[in-house]
């Protein structure tokens, strides 16, 4: 072999020592470009769920002013026997707004009385010993409770049979 082959044979050696190192180099490249891709959408998402966790989060707290004031027109309505029936029916009206409201973003009221206690769902306020009722069941509602979406929103405040 000519001394001129013999560089051509190392020249091309060398050649495809430096193609294989930059095709690994290439492979590396391309595996930490696909991990940072990878690593942005999973931080994408989780500020999407962080955002929409703090919207669910402020809007609860709306709804349960909200359904502080639903509860402040029911006492009010129960007691507005001197009221002027214009001024009654304009209260009814504004109540059934708020409910229709309420319910349209998913709030729905649970009936509690003469249902078996369920910590859960109702929160004691009273015990009461009586012989009308069974030991465990509620007797009355103080407040009602309400479902938001399948989930408790806000327990009813009850008084139970003992």
């Amino acid at each position: 072999m000519t001394q001129s082959e013999q560089r051509s044979n190392e020249n091309s050696s060398a050649a495809q020592v430096e193609i294989k190192r930059l095709k690994q180099e290439l492979s590396r490249e391309h595996d930490l470009h696909l991990r940072a891709l990878a690593d942005f959408d999973n931080y994408r998402k989780r500020v999407q769920r962080e955002r929409e966790s703090a919207a669910q989060a402020g809007k609860r707290q709306l709804v349960l002013a909200l359904l502080d004031v639903l509860d402040d027109f029911e006492r009010a309505l129960a007691y507005a026997n001197t009221a002027s029936e214009s001024m009654l029916t304009g209260a009814r009206v504004i109540h059934q707004g708020l409910t229709d409201l309420l319910q349209a973003q998913g709030v729905v009221p649970y009936t509690s009385a003469g249902q078996p206690f369920d910590p859960a769902l109702h929160e004691a306020v009273d015990a009461i010993k009586t012989d009308q009722a069974t030991s465990g069941v509620v007797l009355d509602e103080l407040s009602r409770g309400y479902r938001w979406d399948d989930k408790i929103l806000r327990p009813a405040h009850v008084r139970v049979a003992q």
